[in-house]
């Protein structure tokens, strides 16, 4: 049996703007109810990056629907769903928008209009993956939304507020934007100081550490010995603060665990499968 891909369905409206979430799913149309998996992708990321395609192919060939979303404000659009062409909503996301975003994803799942027969997926088990950024979005959505029921991190961001060093803040606050490299694009991108306000005025809803600590479902998170972007102490911090949690971590491996944009590799990367595998065989578990 072949996995059904459904690429570019109609975008859900985000609660902030009414800006597109564009996703895609993939499944087998075996007519069992599957469990759902939601991917988060991470800072200057983006749903079809590198072999996140091949990745979704392998949970979905080992029965689950597999759903990955642009989350609204990444700097995509629509009809460019793999560029960086609306650089005002990057500047304006922030992590409320980011969760919010996924709940609006999984409010779609439970809702009677959502577009799989209900012979074909299991709403009472929705599962978390999220890679990086998307990794510790995926830790504060599981904490404050019941209807998660186990995820998956992969580089996961433990503290938020570290990545921000203080001599930057005070110029940010002043000038308003802080600018970052997309050393893949060569672009300029910018990030307006909302996203710092917005961080403190939520940090109850927004501190990672915080969450692992009250997460009371099937945990598993890996990251790479390796890692040039994420250190990877801070899969030690998901050890320390939620002792529940399975961790492992990869020897040599990176941030992209192997991979990187364009991926024209047939296969994943060896770490990328291994994580696959390890994943699938967790969830089977829930």
């Amino acid at each position: 049996m072949d996995i059904l891909r459904i690429r570019y369905p109609e975008p859900i409206p985000s609660v902030h703007d009414d800006m597109p979430i564009n996703y895609d799913m993939r499944y087998l149309p075996d007519h069992s109810p599957k469990p759902v998996i939601v991917f988060v992708h991470g800072f200057k990321g983006f749903k079809d990056w590198g072999y996140f395609d091949l990745m979704a192919d392998g949970f979905a060939d080992a029965g689950f629907v597999f759903i990955k979303l642009n989350l609204s404000h990444n700097g995509t659009t629509t009809d460019q769903p793999t560029e960086f062409v609306d650089l005002e909503a990057f500047g304006n996301n922030n992590f409320s928008k980011e969760l919010d975003d996924i709940g609006t994803i999984i409010d779609y799942v439970n809702a009677p209009d959502f577009s799989l027969p209900d012979t074909e997926f299991d709403r009472s088990r929705i599962f978390l993956v999220g890679h990086s950024r998307g990794g510790s979005l995926a830790i504060l959505k599981a904490n404050e939304d019941m209807r998660v029921k186990a995820l998956v991190t992969l580089a996961a961001v433990t503290n938020l507020e570290k990545r921000w060093h203080k001599s930057v803040l005070s110029e940010w606050k002043e000038a308003g934007v802080h600018y970052v490299e997309n050393t893949r694009t060569g672009q300029t991108m910018p990030l307006y100081y909302q996203i710092v306000d917005d961080y403190f005025q939520h940090r109850d809803r927004l501190d990672v550490e915080q969450a692992i600590g009250k997460i009371h479902v099937p945990f598993l998170a890996f990251h790479g010995s390796s890692d040039e972007t994420v250190p990877a102490t801070m899969v030690y911090d998901i050890e320390k603060s939620g002792p529940h949690a399975q961790i492992e971590l990869i020897k040599d491996a990176g941030h992209t665990f192997g991979g990187g944009h364009p991926y024209q590799e047939r296969k994943l990367p060896v770490d990328v499968a291994h994580i696959v595998e390890k994943s699938i065989a967790f969830f089977k578990t829930v």
